[in-house]
């Protein structure tokens, strides 16, 4: 009898470890949710809420999450109960003025609950992050500066902190003819910011010491790119001391070195296009995946995801493909938690696309798409 109970068990044991529904799957197959910031000059009216299904990547529309201006990029707070979104737009009821607003988040029905709207202290905020003190920054694009805000445990944004202007232009004079403050970073681990001037060639650098109000001028102030490059985003690596930097008139990746001194040294600048492209291109987006061996940008004008290697010592990149996005200007693209899944948001031709990833290799495989008004920024839930 209890020999026959052992085989039982045994059968039992061995039928849910080859069968995934059983074996936990189940769990792990939930829909993951993510908000979709969008302009609203075409039918939309604020974040929307998507899943990804991470068994096969299909799409699903969970409709309208909060109604919001031209919410074009999007921040969550480090424990997820707090989203912040920018209104990158030029008027009101002060002409040189956008807007940032916090919603609290709802892991239920992931509906947004408006908390606060504040000033961002320039025209056309077009990127917003947040740390785990509760410190905001803005970058403002037309107002050519970048503002510091604080959140408080209630998810109420301050009035502007501080306001750091920037000055200088770059030698393209129809994009560069004055400051344009693109994004602003907390460096990982550190009380350094690097704020990304797509009008001055610059990486802007400050210092936030702890229960700060002031950024302060680092005291090497900026890292300086090749004249004409246009920084647009950039990214940390997760384990060596490089940042990688996607310039978006010259069409490349900018490599550099985080010295221990505290100074920097650009290593390479590589081209994101393939050989011989003639199609007019503008860089928007770039992440790493978190094992650091592959780096991904996206291409407006060819339309596609750039896929690069990572050298796990030196920190190089190598383009190693170029997948399709299957749709027109591809702005923001994020990777799923897990890794799996890269999607990417269409602005023009108004689709999100979700591609398989193949962890070993970094390539991407086509997975699904969806429609979405002039979607700019995907965002996964916490």
């Amino acid at each position: 009898m209890h020999k026959n109970v052992f085989n039982n068990l045994l059968i039992i044991l061995m039928f849910c470890h080859s069968n995934p529904i059983i074996a936990g799957a189940t769990k792990s197959g939930e829909p993951q949710h993510f908000y979709v910031g969008t302009y609203t000059n075409s039918g939309s009216k604020g974040i929307y809420s998507f899943s990804l299904n991470p068994m096969n990547g299909k799409l699903s529309d969970l409709g309208l999450a909060a109604e919001s201006t031209n919410p074009s990029f999007l921040a969550l707070t480090p424990d997820g109960m707090y989203l912040l979104a920018v209104n990158e737009i030029a008027d009101g009821k002060n002409s040189n003025m956008g807007y940032i607003q916090s919603f609290a988040t709802n892991s239920n029905d992931h509906m947004l609950r408006p908390v606060s709207k504040v000033v961002s202290g320039g025209a056309d905020p077009c990127f917003i992050s947040v740390n785990q003190a509760g410190n905001v920054l803005t970058a403002n694009y037309s107002g050519g500066n970048v503002a510091l805000f604080h959140l408080n445990k209630t998810g109420e944004l301050s009035p502007p902190c501080d306001i750091q202007q920037h000055f200088g232009e770059g030698p393209i004079k129809q994009r560069q003819s004055q400051p344009h403050v693109h994004s602003s970073y907390f460096e990982p681990n550190s009380n350094r910011i690097f704020v990304a001037d797509l009008g001055t060639d610059k990486v802007a650098l400050y210092n936030l010491p702890e229960g700060g109000t002031k950024l302060e001028k680092s005291e090497i102030q900026s890292i300086n790119l090749i004249p004409g490059s246009g920084p647009r985003h950039l990214v940390f690596h997760p384990s060596l001391k490089f940042v990688y930097i996607v310039n978006e008139i010259s069409n490349s990746i900018s490599v550099v070195n985080l010295n221990k001194d505290g100074s920097f040294t650009t290593i390479e600048t590589i081209s994101t296009l393939p050989d011989k492209t003639s199609t007019t291109n503008n860089c928007a987006d770039i992440h790493i995946s978190k094992d650091g061996r592959f780096l991904y940008a996206s291409n407006r004008g060819i339309n596609t995801i750039a896929i690069f290697s990572v050298d796990p010592q030196k920190g190089n990149i190598r383009l190693i493909g170029q997948e399709p996005t299957r749709g027109e200007i591809p702005r923001n693209f994020t990777l799923s938690p897990n890794e799996d899944f890269l999607l990417v948001a269409n602005q023009n031709s108004q689709n999100i696309v979700s591609f398989r990833r193949n962890q070993e290799t970094g390539k991407l495989e086509y997975a699904d798409q969806i429609k979405a008004l002039k979607p700019v920024c995907l965002l996964f839930c916490k």
